[in-house]
């Protein structure tokens, strides 16, 4: 039983890994085409002083915490680690490139954050629960 969870907190995390890839690298907000039918309008999901930011924290808040729920017993534990920073570094810098997408450091910052804030929540909860 405890298999089949953490194969299916695996596909949880490829299937989020590549919707976050496709939002993230479309010229455009395909969630604010969803939402508003606009893709130059970016939704809020917690209306904020920061703007779209936060979104950026949680989805990479949520994407570590399952990444590292479902390779916690892994050797390359710490790689993953560094597969996540570097994640969250390098899709924002993408930007850059993208038409339609600006690069911000606010954005970027949230992501750093959200994903850090993940890799400090396991280790602690690997740290105290002994897993």
């Amino acid at each position: 039983m405890k298999n089949n969870v953490l194969k299916l907190i695996k596909y949880l995390y490829y299937f989020s890994l590549i919707a976050l890839l496709i939002l993230y690298l479309f010229p455009g907000s395909l969630i604010g085409y969803f939402f508003y039918g606009d893709f130059g309008k970016q939704p809020n999901l917690i209306p904020n002083p920061t703007g779209t930011s936060i979104n950026h924290a949680l989805a990479f808040l949520y994407l570590s915490i399952i990444c590292l729920i479902g390779y916690n017993r892994d050797k390359s534990f710490f790689r993953t680690i560094i597969f996540l920073i570097l994640l969250s570094i390098i899709l924002e810098l993408f930007h850059y490139l993208i038409p339609n997408r600006s690069f911000e450091f606010l954005d970027l910052f949230a992501n750093l954050f959200g994903t850090i804030l993940g890799i400090l929540m396991i280790i602690f909860y690997k740290k105290y629960k002994k897993i």
